[in-house]
Parts: structure tokens; C-alpha cells; sequence
């Protein structure tokens, strides 16, 4: 091998090098702190996981991308959403409001448990569930993203 070919594989090496250092922090850096009070909160009317009529609002992360994230859903009442499942586990705290959540791919009002503010529940990947909102609602919702929503009877329902 010549001294040219010798210098530009060493070269090589060492760009290769650098390139998995930089990955490698990148993916092990702390994310930065966050500290919000209601005020500073910037709901949207649309968000990756919202319907028409809900809001979103995103604390840590982002529900589309790869990671973690923790966001809040906020529905009017009487709001429903037809049985659905999420490609993520997810653990969900009723912050205000009266929800109702059921299991399985049709609606059935019968099956639906009634969650009041401080409840707690999961969500689990791939888990049909459908919900009625009793009374407006706000939502706590952490997961590992990416997320969506594909509806059961829709195939290629809105994510």
C-alpha cells in the first residue's frame, strides 16, 4: 500500500472515530430540566395525537419521534373516541375531569370504567380501547415514542 492510500485510510479511521464519539454523546446527553407553571404551558389545538376538538400540549419529549416524551390531552365533554390502539405502551393520569376508558375493538358503554381525577391506567401496545369523556378532562400521557393512533375499523386511520 503507498503512503497516499496509507494517509487517506488513517484519515478515514479517524473521521469514523470521531463520528461514533459525537453519536455517542449525543445519545447519552441529560436532557435539559424543565420547570413550566400553567401560564408558561402553549396548548395546541392539533397535535400529533389530537383530534378535532382536543388539545395537546407537549411537556418533555416528542410523541412522534423516537424517546420518551410526557404530554397532556385535554377533551370537552362528551367527547368520544372510537376503539383504537397506539404502536406504545403508555400510562395515563387523570389530572381533572371525569373519563371513561374501555377494552376491546367495538364500542360498549357497558364496559366502560368511569375514571375520576387521580386516576390512574395503562394503556398497552397494540390494545384496543375506546373512551367517553363525562365531564372536560385533562390527560397525563408518558410513553416511548414514536406514537400514533390507528382506529380499528379504519385501517389507515389518522395516527
Amino acid at each position: 500500500m503507498d503512503t497516499l492510500a496509507k494517509a487517506y485510510l488513517k484519515l478515514a479511521f479517524l473521521v469514523m472515530g470521531v463520528v461514533l464519539v459525537g453519536t455517542a454523546a449525543a445519545q447519552t446527553a441529560a436532557p435539559a430540566a424543565v420547570a413550566l407553571t400553567p401560564v408558561e404551558m402553549k396548548w395546541q389545538s392539533q397535535g400529533g395525537l389530537a383530534a378535532a376538538g382536543m388539545e395537546q400540549l407537549n411537556l418533555v419529549g416528542d410523541p412522534a419521534k423516537p424517546g420518551p416524551y410526557t404530554l397532556r390531552l385535554k377533551f370537552p365533554k362528551g367527547f368520544r373516541i372510537a376503539p383504537h390502539t397506539h404502536p406504545d405502551s403508555r400510562e395515563v393520569t387523570i389530572l381533572s375531569g371525569i373519563y371513561a376508558t374501555g377494552y376491546g375493538e367495538t364500542f360498549d358503554p357497558a364496559r366502560l370504567k368511569i375514571l375520576p381525577a387521580g386516576s390512574f391506567y395503562t394503556e398497552p401496545a397494540n390494545l384496543p380501547h375506546y373512551i367517553e369523556i363525562k365531564e372536560e378532562v385533562v390527560l397525563q400521557v408518558s410513553g416511548t415514542g414514536p406514537s400514533g393512533r390507528k382506529f380499528v375499523d379504519r385501517p389507515e386511520g389518522p395516527k
